[in-house]
Order: C-alpha cells, then structure tokens, then sequence
C-alpha cells in the first residue's frame, strides 16, 4: 500500500495562511475545531470565510464537544463542513439525535488508555472512528492497544512529520490525525504541514 493510501487529516486550522498551506500540500481532510474552550477554536462565520478559501476535494471536518446536535445538522446543511467529529464523550443516545438531522458521516473519537477503552471504540455505531491519547498536547497514543482495533480508524495523539511513517507503517490505520504535531509556538507551520503530508506520500508501506 502507498502513502497514498492513508487518508491525512490535519486538524485545527484556524488562520487564512493555515488554508493556504493545506492547499499546497493536499491534505484529504481539514478540520476546524468548534469547541470554545479549545486554542483552535473558530466560529462558525469565521468556519465559513475559511472554508470559501480552501481548494476543491478536501474535505472539512467540524470537530465538537457536546455541541447541540442542531447547530452540527445546521453547519452540516450549509456546507461549511462535510462531516462532524465528537470529541467530547458522547454517547450512543446522542448519535441517534445527530442521525435524526442528518446523513453526513460522524467521526467519533475515543481516548484509549485501556482494553475496555477499545472494545467502546469498536462497538460504536458512528461511521468511523479516531483513537486518541486523550492527554492532549502531543501526547503519544499507546501503539500496542491500537494495533487491536479490528475496525478503519484515525490514528491520532502524538503524531508529527519524524514519526507519522513509522505509524503507519506499524499500525496500518485507515487514516491519522495532526494537530500539535504541526504546530509551532501555538500556531500552523507550514513547513510542519507539508513535511507531515510528505512523509507518507512519498514511501510506499507493506501490509
């Protein structure tokens, strides 16, 4: 399997410059985080002017924390984004009600810290699913839980441009995650952005 293979999400954009690096580099999915208590976080205007930036066939995923399921189906309806990532220990219950206003696909995310953390992963219902250290701040994902996922999934927590290739390598996910990893002094490199996306669209990784 090629790099090209690995789906890459680069997470937390913010800024118009942060656009025009996920432009050059080609990312398959952007996201932009709607939770305000985040660093990253933007409005929902701000979502929009951002989004009218970015070049056609990538893909914005609007990441939330216990959001009001009816303000993700409006920003869902409107375009701004194409597809809602939970990020705040939602449940079952609150799935039905996103499903309820709309058809886009839901990433959920889990933080994995043991077996039982896991097993909640692969039995959610949501379209696909992220597995993440939950610490925040770079914070490495434990590799040897993660290899048990049975199901696609984004690989997050801890990533960067010097060890992403040997994630996939390793693990094989469906797709990985970046934020913090891309990150200099609080803000989007960009030369951060195009080597983490280089770094596997330049190898080509043996199952």
């Amino acid at each position: 399997m090629t790099g090209y293979g690995t789906k890459i999400k680069l997470c937390g954009l913010s800024r118009p410059c942060d656009i025009e690096a996920a432009n050059a580099c080609q990312p398959d999915y952007i996201g932009f985080v709607f939770a305000s208590d985040s660093r990253r976080y933007v409005t929902p205007e701000q979502a929009a002017t951002l989004k009218k930036l970015l070049a056609p066939g990538i893909q914005v995923v609007g990441v939330f924390v216990r959001e009001d399921p009816v303000q993700i189906a409006d920003l869902l309806q409107a375009g701004i984004i194409h597809m809602a990532q939970l990020h705040g220990g939602e449940d079952e219950a609150y799935i039905r009600r996103l499903r309820a206003l709309t058809d886009r696909p839901i990433l959920q995310a889990f933080r994995i810290r043991t077996s039982q953390d896991l097993a909640a992963a692969q039995a959610s219902t949501a379209d696909g699913v992220l597995l993440d250290s939950g610490a925040g701040g770079g914070t490495l994902l434990d590799w040897n839980l993660a290899r048990h996922m049975e199901r696609p999934y984004f690989l997050a927590g801890g990533l960067t441009p010097e060890n992403v290739a040997r994630a996939v390598e390793t693990l094989h996910p469906y797709g990985v995650d970046v934020s913090s990893g891309i990150e200099t002094k609080g803000h989007k490199d960009s030369r951060k952005m195009a080597a983490f996306v280089s770094a596997l669209r330049s190898r080509t990784f043996l199952r």
